[in-house]
């Protein structure tokens, strides 16, 4: 069997229903949209949710509950592999991490997360630190210093 000679198993493909052809294929004349109103004009119908002016479900159920997403504390990360860039023995601070352009908001703290490894001795400071990313640093021989 060859490229050319594939073909479409019998009834995988429809052809597209077609509007507004005469009246034997039945979607002829109004096209399926009934007689006048509003769904019958272009670009008629109502937006998703309309009640037909009454007050939409959406406004009538109760607000309930509380949501700590405003509240909560977003830290700005970073990577152990991103650290490999400085010297061997360097103090890496948040001020240091911005300057450099590794981070470009604080946020409301620095997060050192163990993605990549690390093989200079470096002392860092940062709000926060996972456990891997501690292992790492201080196995090379580096400080961890939370601010």
């Amino acid at each position: 069997m060859e490229l050319n000679e594939l073909k479409y198993t019998k009834g995988s493909i429809k052809d597209n229903k077609r509007v507004g052809r005469g009246t034997s294929s039945g979607h002829g004349k109004t096209s399926g949209r009934g007689q006048k109103g509003q769904n019958a004009r272009s670009g008629g119908g109502v937006r998703i949710g309309f009640e037909g002016g009454q007050n939409p479900l959406v406004f009538r159920v109760a607000k309930r509950g509380f949501s700590n997403y405003n509240f909560e504390t977003k830290y700005a990360t970073i990577n152990l592999s991103d650290l490999e860039r400085f010297s061997d023995g360097a103090e890496v601070t948040p001020e240091l991490l911005k300057e450099m352009g590794l981070v470009k908001k604080q946020l409301d703290g620095i997060k050192v997360l163990g993605n990549g490894k690390l093989t200079k001795k470096l002392t860092v400071k940062a709000h926060k630190f996972s456990k891997s990313a501690k292992e790492a640093i201080e196995k090379v021989g580096g400080k961890v210093e939370v601010i």
